[in-house]
């Protein structure tokens, strides 16, 4: 009998990411109420692991992130891809924010998943390996079953699946 298996991953798809970027930079330059402000977004570091709001005021970053978020949604990523709970940082009549990514899945995050999923199936077969969890079954039926839980299931991070077998 053939086993099959598949990986439940939460990874940053960075061409989506630099297409959103440059979607929101390109919507902040044109809109009213942003003109002739220090409004605009940037990259958080060298390694664009997420993006650095800069505005002059609390209107203005909400404003971008909603842009973000819009873009996000049409670009078919996930809203639980940014981190919004950082803090404002104000300083010198500008206020930035970070939102950092959410990528891979802890070993936290990667228990209390794959208890959930046990739960539910008992015949499964799941391994921790590294930042994603393998799921294994001798029944293709019985895995998309599993993938239709995960996506229904209120998870705190953006969860994508890949390696089916």
């Amino acid at each position: 009998m053939s086993n099959f298996s598949f990986d439940i991953v939460s990874e940053v798809d960075k061409s989506e990411i630099n297409n959103v970027f440059d979607q929101v930079k390109k919507e902040i330059a044109s809109r009213y109420d942003f003109k002739n402000t220090i409004g605009g977004i940037e990259w958080l570091n060298d390694q664009k692991s997420g993006f650095k709001i800069i505005a002059s005021s609390e209107m203005q970053i909400d404003s971008v992130i909603d842009i973000i978020r819009r873009k996000l949604s049409s670009r078919g990523l996930s809203q639980k891809l940014i981190d919004t709970s950082k803090e404002l940082v104000s300083s010198n009549m500008r206020i930035t924010k970070e939102l950092p990514f959410v990528a891979g899945i802890d070993k936290e995050k990667a228990k209390s998943l794959s208890n959930a999923l046990r739960s539910e199936f008992p015949k499964l077969k799941i391994a921790i390996i590294g930042e994603s969890l393998r799921i294994n079954s001798s029944s293709k039926d019985e895995l998309q079953k599993v993938i239709s839980k995960t996506r229904v299931m209120e998870l705190d991070y953006p969860v994508q699946f890949n390696n089916f077998r």
